[in-house]
């Protein structure tokens, strides 16, 4: 094993009741999403679906699911992550930012049953057409947005000495610096939009630009929790603390093009839909270098003992489902279901990283020991019932399907649109049970605390 050590230590107690507040709140979107995920599930397998008698409830769940699943537990891991590479403490900061957030949470989650529809469809931050809905996502970004400022005031500096975690910590830097980005890309696409534009075209060009950006800030904190990962399963990195830094730089480069995506093209325009496009296929490339140390010190590396051995298989199950969902994105020439395949991959593959992340952490934060067979077991599940999720998906993709309907809408004529969605159901209801495992394992762990950070 490499002498540099590549982990992310608890620097004191604010920052262990921050890092801790954020994990909560993420754990708790990852409870609702899960009710809102059985519901979907339900609605497009066939066979069950013609026994459900809510089906016009299929697209305000998804609404709320993406929601909770991709914004909020995403940008909640981040804001734990940002906690853990601050230098100072400033705990009144740390109380407002998380309280704006979980605040917005709570009101999402309740939209539904007080009133909120009018569901829309568009990308990456799908909308309900009502005030609570919006007031709770105003809180939310607003929350997120003053955690990352205040984790860049307390920023820990780069020095001559730079060891391992002070490597991985300048990465979670960049990593709020790009959240910001996109924030400030959510402005200038509103800015760009023409007075008249309404309904669901209009936040499909609102969160256009934003949504692409965010992924590279999302995907900078996945390689950062690999490196750990990898690290703590015994795996050889052997990079230098330097050329670790430039590897993350050269994962965030892509998006200095961001302006001048912006300047080039009108935001309604074809040409600023395809130049994002195309930022995230080849832009997120750059991951490569790092994750290449990080499956070459994986290949020489002993077999894991003790808590190594499930926090070496949240690594390798992320890094299986990120690549396939990788590749599926270069397959894509439509609107059909291999859409939802290719981000299901990519998103989960950042997914079960967080997860293996949030093992690392509870010991660490002074909660007890994972039920280590059980950890182990979680990754793989979720893993797998994903991976036969985005088959089906990607199956019944190339006969047409088309994405977001349910029912009868799915159009499923043939065998094989039927079997590739019956897959998707199957390995869909897998991962739900992976995805309780999970909940289980950190509640286990979170129910007994001994107090002892470290």
């Amino acid at each position: 094993m490499s002498e540099i050590s590549y982990d992310l230590p608890i620097r004191s107690p604010a920052a262990a009741r921050s890092t801790t507040a954020w994990l909560t709140l993420g754990l708790i979107s990852v409870v609702a999403a899960g009710v809102f995920s059985i519901l979907l599930v339900l609605a497009r397998t066939p066979f069950v679906q013609e026994f459900i008698p809510f089906l016009d409830f299929f697209r305000v769940a998804l609404v709320v699911h993406v929601t909770l699943s991709v914004l909020i537990w995403l940008l909640a891991i981040s804001a734990a992550f940002w906690s853990l590479s601050t230098s100072t403490d400033r705990p009144g900061l740390d109380r407002v930012s998380f309280w704006l957030a979980a605040g917005g949470t709570a009101i999402i989650i309740i939209s539904p049953f007080a009133g909120a529809g009018s569901p829309l469809m568009n990308n990456y931050v799908p909308i309900l057409q009502h005030p609570l809905f919006y007031s709770g996502l105003v809180l939310f970004v607003a929350g997120i947005f003053c955690h990352l400022l205040r984790a860049l005031l307390g920023r820990r500096r780069i020095t001559s000495r730079l060891d391992g975690s002070g490597a991985l910590q300048f990465g979670i830097t960049l990593s709020t610096l790009l959240t910001g980005l996109s924030i400030l890309a959510v402005l200038a696409s509103w800015l760009g939009l023409p007075a008249g534009m309404d309904g669901q075209i209009y936040f499909e060009f609102l969160f256009w630009g934003a949504g692409h950006v965010i992924q590279f800030s999302y995907t900078l904190l996945m390689m950062i929790a690999w490196v750990v990962l990898a690290y703590a399963s015994g795996g050889r990195f052997e990079l230098t603390p330097r050329l670790t830094l430039v590897y993350l730089v050269i994962l965030a480069l892509p998006v200095i093009t961001v302006p001048f995506l912006y300047l080039a093209h009108d935001v309604t325009s074809p040409g600023h839909r395809l130049a994002f496009t195309e930022l995230m296929m080849y832009g997120g490339l750059s991951c490569l270098p790092l994750g290449l140390a990080v499956a070459t010190g994986l290949w020489r590396a002993a077999k894991p003992q003790g808590e190594g051995r499930y926090l070496r298989a949240a690594l390798l199950s992320s890094m299986g489902l990120f690549i396939v969902g990788g590749i599926l994105g270069f397959m894509i020439a439509g609107l059909d279901i291999v859409i939802p395949a290719h981000y299901h991959g990519a998103t989960v593959g950042v997914t079960i990283a967080f997860m293996g992340l949030t093992y690392y952490l509870l010991p660490r934060l002074g909660f007890g020991p994972l039920p280590e067979r059980m950890a182990v077991w979680q990754p793989y599940l979720y893993g797998g019932g994903q991976f036969m999720h985005i088959i089906g998906l990607a199956w019944s993709g190339g006969y047409g399907v088309q994405r977001k309907t349910a029912g009868v809408a799915q159009g499923l004529e043939g065998f094989g649109q039927t079997a590739g969605m019956g897959l998707m159901g199957l390995g869909g209801l897998v991962s739900v049970i992976g995805g309780l495992l999970f909940l289980i394992v950190a509640w286990k762990s979170m129910r007994h605390r001994h107090g002892k950070v470290h």
